[in-house]
C-alpha cells in the first residue's frame, strides 16, 4: 500500500525558512499533479501550492513570492521551500498526489511560526 511520508516541519521564528519534503513509500503511477495543502487550527484545509507533470505551478496568493514548490519525478518526491515565514503560516501541512486512480494524502507535518 502506498503511503506518503512528509518531513521537514518544525518551529521557526518569523522571517525564517523551512523545507518540506514528501516521498512515496511504494510504487505509484500516473501522477498528474503533486501539491501541498495546509490546515490551521479551527480552519478548513486549503491549497498552498501545486505542480503538474509538465512543471506548471500554482500558488495561493498568500504565499506567492515566498514559497516554491518543486518535484523530483525520478524519486516521486515533492518539496516545498518556505521562506519569509509568518505567524499566519502556522498550520499542519499535507502533501497530496493526484493520480488517475485517485488522491493520496500524507499524514501531515506541523509548521509553527512563532517568536
Amino acid at each position: 500500500q502506498v503511503q506518503l511520508v512528509e518531513s521537514g516541519g518544525g518551529l521557526v521564528q518569523p522571517g525564517g525558512s523551512l523545507r518540506l519534503s514528501c516521498a512515496a513509500s511504494g510504487s505509484i503511477f500516473n501522477i498528474n499533479a503533486m501539491g501541498w495543502y495546509r490546515q490551521a487550527l479551527g480552519k478548513q484545509r486549503e491549497p498552498v501550492a501545486v505542480i503538474t507533470n509538465g512543471g506548471s505551478t500554482n500558488y495561493a496568493d498568500s504565499v506567492k513570492g515566498r514559497f516554491t514548490i518543486s518535484r523530483d519525478n525520478a524519486k516521486n518526491t515533492v518539496y516545498l521551500q518556505m521562506n519569509s515565514l509568518k505567524p499566519e503560516d502556522t498550520a499542519v501541512y499535507y502533501c497530496n498526489y493526484a493520480t488517475t486512480w485517485g488522491n493520496y494524502w500524507g499524514q501531515g507535518t506541523q509548521v509553527t511560526v512563532s517568536s
